[in-house]
């Protein structure tokens, strides 16, 4: 890669690369004492644009290149040969600015097996403290697991529909019990879904973390910053190479006193290990990238949710299809403007469920999302033009993993991103179970009345094979990929940072974000990497 020119950008304390979940609370919380400095580089803009802060406007901004990297995945077999969208944010909150809004924090369960794989302090007991530092829980909830005093508010949906109250009662009929906190003592059951909504507004990590703060002295921000290379000083890392803009403008170098601590994202984060020599030794020679170190673990174990979606047709009652064209949308938009209940200020899903894929688990390994909504086959965001209502599903803790490899030394080149979807065979038969629950769950006598057949796949649609292929068709990416950086001791050789998510082997080098989750968590992982990044705020600022 050529630059016209490079230059010298200032050294800080700390040097945080993404300003997404993570990045922008450790920027909020390392410069909480002004005498550190901190600089935070994004690569994309600041979230400028109205549509990032109505929580309906995610769909038109999910697939917006100037606000997301386009990223796709590998074709397989298990794809149908389709490339699956993976978006991630690219601005100033990261995928916050554009995620599905949904508060999950996982099971219990799911911590401890962090703990028991060799990584203290990580036990559930142990992270519950920062889930709860972040949060400022509005409604009803147990103080003993929630938090009332932090930044970001976890609402209760305001809006509620008879199809989606029709859809709680038909999932108790089929025996799953009202939770009226899944982030409580207990995440099985249904109910409605917490999101980071407030008086109408998507509560990204930006808005709630970095602009209260955006005025401290000790705090940079810079955005349009394309991170190319960290800089070493033989082991220690001693600053971060970006670009201003687009490829072939000047290359500046920021300098870190104390540590690089890399916050870009299940993808983009081993990536940038990987042209700063530190990955697998075979890949970096066919990259042409000299070892730092050899490290098989960057970017592997790559996970995510793979879900499956049944649509009906719905009778007898409005659903959001309609209501979200005119002329019924221009008295949404008026609500919204009173900060009233309306369709512009919901997440995509309304109603969760959190269930077992068949009996004797000890606890749930799928869960499913409903809305009294439904899209067009075939087109991205685009909603059905009759009346309809969705039920997904997905594994909450597949089996298959993957890899996220750099194609060349061009740090504007999208890597590789191949999660190997249902590669392991029990991974193909709990999302065949699940998506034969979430058909039953569409057929419950409490829906009854307003459902007017099953559109997506029909009912014609029924062997295993059927359904399979199916799913090999119309699957999609939850977007919450993780993995490729993974916790772990020293002696598991594909670990990559150790308890404290200091990179092994290297001095000056952290990772905090999805990427360091040893195993993908039973949830949406927007909130547990929310906590990653208050617990690694609290090791670097006090360590133990």
């Amino acid at each position: 890669m050529s630059t016209s020119s490079e230059s010298q950008q200032g050294s800080f304390d700390y040097v945080i690369v993404g300003s997404g979940a993570a990045g922008s609370i450790l920027a909020n919380r390392l410069s909480e004492d002004s005498a550190v400095s901190v600089c935070l580089l994004e690569a994309g803009p600041s979230d400028w644009h109205p549509f990032l802060h109505m929580p309906a406007g995610y769909i038109k901004k999910v697939f917006d290149p100037d606000f997301t990297w386009p990223l796709s995945t590998e074709p397989t077999q298990h794809t149908g040969g389709r490339r699956i969208p993976v978006p991630q944010g690219r601005t100033l909150g990261g995928s916050t600015a554009i995620n599905g809004l949904v508060y999950n924090r996982g099971q219990a369960e799911d911590f401890d097996g962090w703990a028991s794989a060799g990584n203290p302090g990580w036990s559930y007991a142990e992270v519950l403290p920062f889930f709860k530092r972040t949060e400022s829980r509005i409604g009803a909830g147990d103080d003993a697991y929630r938090g009332r005093h932090g930044p970001m508010p976890i609402t209760n949906i305001d809006w509620i529909h008879p199809i989606s109250e029709a859809f709680i009662e038909g999932a108790q009929e089929f025996g799953m019990p009202r939770n009226p906190d899944y982030n409580g003592a207990t995440q099985q059951g249904v109910g409605y879904f917490q999101r980071n909504i407030y008086r109408g507004f998507r509560m990204s990590t930006a808005r709630s973390f970095l602009k209260p703060v955006k005025a401290r002295s000790n705090l940079t921000i810079r955005t349009h910053a394309h991170a190319t290379q960290i800089v070493f000083d033989g082991a220690r890392a001693t600053g971060v190479k970006y670009l201003r803009g687009t490829q072939g403008g000047t290359t500046h170098t920021v300098h870190a006193r104390r540590e690089v601590i890399v916050c870009a994202g299940a993808v983009n984060t081993p990536k940038l290990l990987q042209l700063s020599g530190i990955g697998p030794a075979a890949l970096l020679a066919r990259l042409g990238v000299p070892v730092l170190r050899d490290m098989p673990g960057v970017g592997s174990h790559l996970k995510d949710h793979f879900s499956i979606r049944v649509v009906a047709r719905v009778k007898g009652i409005t659903t959001i299809n309609e209501l979200a064209r005119a002329p019924r949308l221009w008295g949404q938009i008026a609500r919204w403007l009173l900060k009233k209940p309306s369709v512009l200020a919901l997440s995509p899903s309304l109603v969760h469920f959190f269930w077992q894929s068949r009996q004797g688990l000890s606890r749930p390994d799928l869960q499913g999302v409903f809305s009294p909504a439904s899209y067009r086959e075939g087109y991205v965001g685009m909603l059905d033009k009759y009346p309809g209502m969705t039920c997904g599903v997905w594994q909450h803790r597949p089996e298959s993993t993957g890899y996220v490899h750099a194609q060349s030394r061009d740090p504007f080149e999208a890597p590789i991103v191949q999660p190997n979807y249902l590669d392991h065979e029990n991974d193909q038969r709990v999302l065949l179970d699940g998506m034969r629950l979430a058909r039953q769950l569409l057929k419950t006598r409490a829906l009854s009345q307003y459902s007017d057949g099953e559109s997506m796949p029909g009912v014609q649609v029924a062997r295993d094979d059927e359904l399979m292929d199916y799913i090999r068709r119309y699957a999609v990416s939850s977007y919450h990929l993780n993995g490729t950086a993974r916790m772990g001791p020293a002696s598991d050789p594909d670990s990559v940072v150790d308890a404290q998510l200091r990179v092994h082997g290297l001095q000056g080098l952290r990772v905090v974000d999805a990427s360091i989750m040893p195993d993908i968590v039973s949830a949406n992982t927007c909130a547990a990497t929310m906590m990653i990044a208050e617990k690694a705020a609290e090791m670097i600022l006090r360590p133990a």
